[in-house]
């Protein structure tokens, strides 16, 4: 199959400083015979000028226009915004974190109007259940989060001025962690390695007894019932909600009445805030304005967590999807979702249909949620 051409826009969504391929994915693509235009400073964020993409075969062009009209695949890190999708092309394959579930109705339309295929990173899905591409963005965020929970406890960022090691004689921080997924088994290593106190609530005694396995005893793993819920919330430093369906909105776990419990300035962290949020008080906010205060919490909802991480971040994205970028570009859309099965559950609009069954099942986006955008 001859070469085709790929496009890699320039991320334009706040505080956005990933880049979809390193200048290394960029070389292999163009080793194989295909043709990769890079906007200009698309990598600037994440450490890899124009030059780094120049110098193994990657051609720079310098508008949105023209970057998104060069390729037949368009890869992109965040969800496209409206501006992004004004500029897709008929037929174009996309791909990307999408959160179509979690968004606004018009955007499927126009996938549909323009008769493309979207490919969600974040639903392309195994066999036995596992996201290989969002496995990667949810490892790096989770070892992340104990300088995040750190610093919004502390006492000029409103927190409750807790340290999360404590010291001699002083506790450490009591953190809930409610979701033992890949973000929330990372984070509750992360966090005890920090020498918090913490705890891990799921519905899956099975992902507790993994948790529990990694912790190694420094950790609390417990049932997500009503009860335990309330229990903890009112211990609580900070708790974080890492709840997720795949290719569905979030289910609202932690309701006002819920959030009304914790403590004056405990901090909340809404990790599912990327697919709708999973409660009634969080909406998003970015890594330039994060938090706010609502029902006396501060609330922490940055959908882009491992974007500050975006050299790291872009390594690891580039690891994960460029065996289906490979795919997609040498053997063509049809080939590859036969060859990449879990490639082929990725997809959530194509021909003007609807494709992914959790799209479908909420409505395919057809009210704005707290993270729609």
């Amino acid at each position: 199959m001859p070469g085709i051409d790929i496009s890699i826009p320039r991320e334009t969504r706040a505080d956005e400083y990933r880049v979809a391929l390193t200048p290394a994915g960029v070389e292999a693509l163009v080793a194989a015979g295909h043709r990769v235009y890079v906007e200009h400073n698309a990598g600037a964020g994440a450490g890899f000028p124009d030059d780094a993409y120049r110098e193994v075969g990657g051609q720079i062009v310098y508008s949105r226009e023209e970057a998104y009209a060069r390729g037949r695949l368009v890869a992109k890190v965040a969800r496209p915004t409206l501006e992004d999708l004004s500029h897709l092309q008929e037929g174009q394959i996309l791909v990307g974190f999408l959160h179509l579930a979690a968004g606004r109705r018009d955007k499927v339309e126009i996938l549909r109007q323009r008769q493309a295929c979207a490919i969600a990173w974040e639903t392309v899905q195994r066999e036995d259940g596992s996201l290989p591409v969002l496995h990667t963005m949810s490892m790096l965020a989770g070892r992340i989060i104990p300088q995040i929970v750190g610093r919004f406890m502390q006492s000029d960022q409103g927190g409750r001025g807790v340290t999360l090691g404590g010291c001699p004689t002083v506790p450490p921080a009591e953190v809930v962690i409610v979701g033992a997924g890949t973000f929330g088994t990372e984070a509750a290593v992360a966090l005890a390695a920090a020498r918090a106190s913490v705890y891990v609530l799921d519905i899956d005694p099975a992902a507790l007894e993994r948790v529990d396995r990694r912790l190694d005893g420094r950790g609390v793993t417990m049932l997500a019932t009503e009860y335990n819920l309330r229990k903890v919330v009112q211990f609580a430093d900070a708790v974080i909600g890492a709840v997720h369906r795949p290719g569905h909105r979030t289910p609202i776990v932690f309701t006002r009445e819920l959030i009304r419990l914790m403590r004056p300035r405990t901090l909340f962290l809404d990790i599912s805030i990327d697919q709708g949020g999973c409660s009634e008080t969080s909406r998003l906010t970015t890594h330039s304005n994060p938090t706010y205060i609502e029902e006396g919490v501060i609330h922490y909802c940055v959908p882009n967590i491992s974007s500050v991480a975006g050299r790291s971040a872009t390594h690891a994205l580039t690891y994960a999807t460029l065996p289906y970028l490979m795919a997609l570009a040498g053997e063509g859309l049809d080939a590859a979702l036969q060859s990449y099965p879990e490639l082929a559950r990725g997809v959530n609009v194509r021909g003007g249909e609807i494709v992914h069954p959790g799209l479908r099942e909420e409505g395919a986006g057809e009210h704005q949620g707290r993270g729609g955008a």
